[in-house]
């Protein structure tokens, strides 16, 4: 499955920065924009794999997982 994010980039003085705007908590700060959109996907991918073992843990044993889009 191949799910799109948007990030938010932008330029401030010498560094660029950005956040990934439907996940909290993602965002990067780098010397250029090639390293900032290399940055945000690893930590995207980091995030997310964190909060689904965040979320399997929470919910124990008996449950079923099932795909959902909107």
């Amino acid at each position: 499955m191949n799910t799109e994010y948007t990030a938010v980039v932008k330029q401030e003085g010498e560094w660029w920065i950005g956040w990934i705007e439907e996940i909290l908590g993602v965002n990067c700060q780098e010397r250029t924009h090639e390293e900032l959109m290399e940055s945000l996907r690893a930590t995207l991918k980091e995030a997310l794999e964190f909060n689904r073992k965040d979320a399997l843990a929470a919910v124990g044993m008996g449950y079923a997982e099932e795909k959902i889009a909107i």
